[in-house]
C-alpha cells in the first residue's frame, strides 16, 4: 500500500514542527517521492543528523510503505 504525499508531509511536520515541507511524487506511483525539508532547528546539525530527524519523523515507514525518498534538507536563508 502506497503513502500519499499529504501523509508524508503531515508526519514530517508533526516530528519537526518548524519545518517547511515540499513533497514531489517522482514516479506517479505513490512509492517514489522527493522531499525538501527546511527548518531553523536544523541549524548547526550535520546533513546526516538532519536526515536522521526526518526518518525518525516518518516512524519506520521508510523501506516499507514508503519505498524511496529523495531527501534534501536545509536551513532557512
Amino acid at each position: 500500500m502506497a503513502m500519499a504525499a499529504e501523509e508524508i508531509e503531515a508526519l514530517i511536520r508533526a516530528g519537526i514542527p518548524d519545518a517547511s515541507v515540499e513533497i514531489t511524487d517522482l514516479a506517479g506511483d505513490g512509492d517514489h517521492y522527493a522531499a525538501r525539508v527546511v527548518a531553523e532547528s536544523f541549524r548547526g546539525q550535520s546533513r546526516i543528523a538532519r536526515q536522521r530527524r526526518v526518518y525518525e519523523a516518518l516512524g519506520g515507514r521508510m523501506g516499507g510503505v514508503l519505498h524511496a525518498l529523495q531527501l534534501t534538507t536545509a536551513t532557512p536563508d
